[in-house]
């Protein structure tokens, strides 16, 4: 016999979880004391806020494709945590939360820090769900586990009521994960959609989404460079395929370049493979006309549900990233300039001026793709600054991007650190806002104690940019609300054990960096910049300018 918190961290540990993220309560004291067994094969990472928790378990699961497992105690605890199950559910990420529940005897007199978890997060998870018996948490627990990765993968929220945790049960904890195989494409559909793809004039491919597999990858570069098609990427997936690549075009994020709109926008057939047609994306769902577009859409999703969900698809395939792209042979069409044209679009984003900045971002941006190791792993949170790491950062096949989908700002950092956490010996270097910093920054505690220490760069500007962007147009002089006094960044980094500079100017950030990757605790660097440099009015139509002039010389 043994008490269903042991049974649950049993299963865990057969599933193959091997990191859970958390904040300690008193709803959930057995699954505490059950893991007190298990270091090394299951270990309890201690966070400072749920928040944190929930970033840094979301991110996990969109790093390696496993659930991230985050672990909070009911009521206070799991609001905390709603801002990560929402992310990873715009992320696609496999994501478990577990959560402790009131005792079943409790329930429904709205008892101390009592929540009714399916009205709650029904429509933010992809499944809610209250083990109430003990003897059916193997059950369930494998139900939550298949949920999470397939299909379209997401958060799963388990709640855990008290006395279910300490009941005592017979019940066997389960011997491994299932093994659900990848829908494939069907034969005829595929036929069709590869005689629509041959037929083209302007070809496009479009990319997003977890569940990739190296292989996939792999597969998806050598379909579309043999067959001469521009990829184009979803906000924030430009990792999911090489962007050394001469097939590729760039991505559909935030300050979408002139060029990289032009590919898709007069591209007559669109393969969007393993992507759910986001807001970003679509540019407000204008991108791609609703709900017919003018391209011709062959939409192949693992999910069922997120076909026609937006746009009716000229062909709509359910099946697996991988599972498709395996199945491609290359096409052959009268478009190679028009792929030629795509990546030079995409190439000329990179032609940006000097920045009116002590750091100048451009300069630290090149540096950067060439000091960087091949399988460095980006993080960020949410503001201006993110154009950096997303638009100016080539990832290469090994990289790594996670950055929300959700605009969550706070995300970086706890992403960085569930990346060194998962991958120790690489190179994890977070991008972030002087106010998206102070979001999580108690969480460089997490770091120190995890020995999980990534890089941060803070672009401290003293200001929440893209707010104060927003209100200069269209509130002009009457600015408030939006100026950062903050603390001394280096200081408190130091208190948590991490090497900690302020790089003044341009010219004293190489040096500053190679400390960095030097350190063996992680580094902050403050970095001093100008608030006119993260503006939109600045660098982001400098980008549009730089696309659009390339085009007229052509």
């Amino acid at each position: 016999m043994q008490n269903g918190g042991q049974l649950l961290v049993k299963s865990l540990v057969a599933l193959g979880a091997r990191k859970a993220f958390g904040v300690p309560g008193e709803s959930y004291l057995a699954v505490l004391d059950a893991l007190h067994d298990t270091a090394g094969k299951l270990d309890f990472v201690l966070c400072r806020n749920e928040g944190g928790a929930a970033f840094m378990a979301a991110a996990f699961g969109k790093l390696t494709g496993q659930p991230g497992i985050c672990m909070v105690t009911r009521g206070p605890g799991v609001t905390n945590a709603s801002i990560g199950i929402h992310t990873a559910m715009q992320d696609s990420a496999p994501m478990l939360v577990f959560v402790g529940q009131v005792g079943t005897d409790m329930k429904g007199r709205e008892a101390f820090q009592e929540i009714d978890y399916r009205a709650m997060f029904g429509t933010v998870a992809k499944w809610v769900v209250e083990i109430d018996d003990a003897d059916r948490l193997p059950e369930i627990l494998s139900r939550a586990w298949i949920t999470a990765t397939t299909g379209r993968p997401g958060p799963v929220v388990v709640a855990l009521p008290e006395d279910m945790l300490t009941s005592q049960t017979a019940a066997p904890a389960l011997t491994g994960p299932a093994r659900i195989a990848e829908p494939a494409p069907e034969a005829g559909a595929l036929r069709d959609a590869m005689a629509l793809l041959a037929s083209a004039k302007r070809p496009a491919i479009l990319l997003g989404g977890c569940n990739w597999t190296e292989e996939g990858k792999a597969a998806l570069k050598a379909f579309a460079e043999a067959s001469d098609i521009p990829v184009v990427a979803a906000l924030r997936y430009q990792d999911m395929f090489d962007n050394h690549s001469p097939a590729y075009a760039g991505d559909l994020g935030l300050g979408l370049a002139a060029g990289v709109r032009k590919t898709i926008a007069e591209a007559d057939v669109v393969l969007a493979l393993n992507t759910r047609f986001g807001e970003i994306s679509t540019e407000g769902y204008t991108l791609f006309a609703v709900p017919n577009p003018t391209q011709k859409i062959i939409h192949v999703h693992g999910s069922d549900r997120e076909l026609g969900k937006i746009y009716i698809p000229q062909i709509g395939i359910h099946a697996g990233p991988n599972a498709f792209v395996a199945a491609l042979t290359p096409v052959k069409g009268d478009w190679a300039d028009w792929r030629a044209r795509a990546r030079a679009d995409y190439e000329a984003t990179f032609a940006l001026p000097p920045q009116p900045s002590p750091v100048d971002m451009v300069e630290v941006t090149v540096h950067l793709n060439k000091v960087l190791p091949p399988d460095a792993i980006l993080t960020n949170g949410a503001g201006n600054f993110t154009i950096w790491p997303n638009k100016f950062f080539k990832f290469g096949p090994k990289a790594r991007l996670l950055a929300p989908q959700s605009g969550a700002m706070g995300y970086g950092l706890p992403a960085a650190i569930a990346a060194k956490v998962a991958h120790p010996t690489r190179t994890v270097l977070c991008f972030a806002g002087d106010g998206d910093f102070q979001m999580n920054c108690q969480e460089l505690g997490t770091a120190m104690q995890a020995g999980a220490q990534p890089i941060v760069l803070i672009l401290n500007n003293g200001t929440y940019g893209t707010i104060r962007a927003h209100q200069e147009r269209n509130y002009p002089a009457r600015v408030s609300g939006t100026d950062l006094h903050n603390p001394d960044f280096t200081t408190l980094a130091r208190a948590y054990g991490f090497h900690a500079e302020r790089v003044e100017t341009t010219a004293e950030f190489a040096a500053a960096f190679d400390r960095a990757l030097a350190s063996t605790t992680g580094a902050v660097l403050d970095l001093n910049i100008s608030p006119e440099a993260l503006t939109p009015r600045v660098t982001l139509s400098q980008m549009r300018a730089t696309a659009l002039a390339t085009q007229e010389k052509k």
